[in-house]
């Protein structure tokens, strides 16, 4: 982290000391400039998103007993293509916030690979407080589970899913990846590839060790044993469970730093994890993938390479 970035921690671990608004507000700028606030509430918002041509949307399905565990499918009509590859979304919030059906989560990406035959599928998933991170990782391996045992009422193919996570979603899906403890439990069975949006939770213990955002605190807690279940880099004592891409803003100081840590222990068991740094801020890392152009393509470029 850059001097700049250090003293802006320092700054902001004393902010809300008092629990004062200014206090409050000074956090929410701190987790804006280090990715973990995606500019949304915490309210549910539709939107409007358009459909290709011929496709329909499934919205709430429930993967799981719990009221969040719930996905949209968005996919060709009559199925689309035969065993179609299916895009698993989950997406970011702070591990607080968010909403599968936010326009800013799905408005570009979805339509570009439902166009293109994909099945679209975008998760909800329990929030802090009633589910901390790792938790909420497992509701995303039920999710993937749900998906691979369904992905043929869709038009999909069981054996091609791609786990995509923005934000805090790319930290769960890289909690996944790096940790099979979390998904062999729920009946997973082995996936395409993992796509990570920008995250610099990959080691928790690394960050929770060293000055820090505040909003980091009420997420992960005291506990040195827990930022260690709750870290992907310390999950992963084996080749990771799937083919990695983590994408990473060139435009922050700690989320390319994170990535290349991370991918560089993953390789040394074998695994194979491509970090890809682009010019984009963090929420548009998120909100422009789908968008014709190099980043879109270089995200298309991996899922060719590795046969979707």
């Amino acid at each position: 982290m850059r001097l700049r970035g250090l003293l802006a921690a320092l700054a902001m671990r004393r902010s809300n000391a008092d629990g004062t608004l200014l206090g409050t507000i000074r956090d929410r700028i701190a987790a804006r400039r280090a990715g973990a606030d995606d500019g949304i509430s915490g309210e549910r918002t539709q939107g409007s998103v358009d459909l290709p041509s011929g496709a329909i949307a499934e919205r709430d399905v429930a993967y799981g007993g719990e009221p969040e565990q719930r996905l949209d499918a968005y996919h060709q009509a009559g199925g689309g293509i035969a065993d179609a590859p299916v895009i698993l979304y989950v997406h970011g919030g702070g591990w607080r916030r968010g909403d599968k059906a936010m326009p800013q989560m799905i408005r570009h990406k979805m339509p570009h690979w439902v166009a293109k035959g994909f099945v679209f599928l975008s998760i909800n998933y329990r929030m802090l407080p009633a589910a901390n991170p790792v938790e909420q990782a497992e509701d995303v391996s039920r999710a993937l589970a749900f998906a691979q045992k369904n992905a043929g009422a869709w038009g999909g193919d069981a054996s091609r899913v791609i786990l995509v996570g923005h934000s805090a979603g790319a930290h769960l899906v890289s909690l996944i990846t790096a940790g099979p403890e979390l998904f062999i439990a729920h009946g997973v069975r082995p996936w395409l590839a993992t796509i990570g949006l920008d995250s610099a939770a990959l080691d928790m213990e690394a960050v929770m060790n060293r000055p820090h955002y505040p909003f980091y605190d009420p997420v992960f807690g005291s506990d040195p044993s827990f930022w260690r279940q709750a870290s992907p880099m310390h999950r992963l004592n084996s080749k990771p469970a799937a083919p990695m891409l983590l994408v990473c803003s060139s435009h922050r100081d700690d989320s390319c730093v994170s990535a290349r840590e991370f991918a560089a222990k993953a390789v040394a068991f074998g695994g194979s994890v491509t970090v890809l740094p682009v010019g984009l801020n963090h929420m548009q890392i998120n909100d422009q993938l789908g968008l014709p152009g190099a980043y879109t393509e270089a995200v298309d470029g991996f899922l060719r390479a590795v046969g979707a």
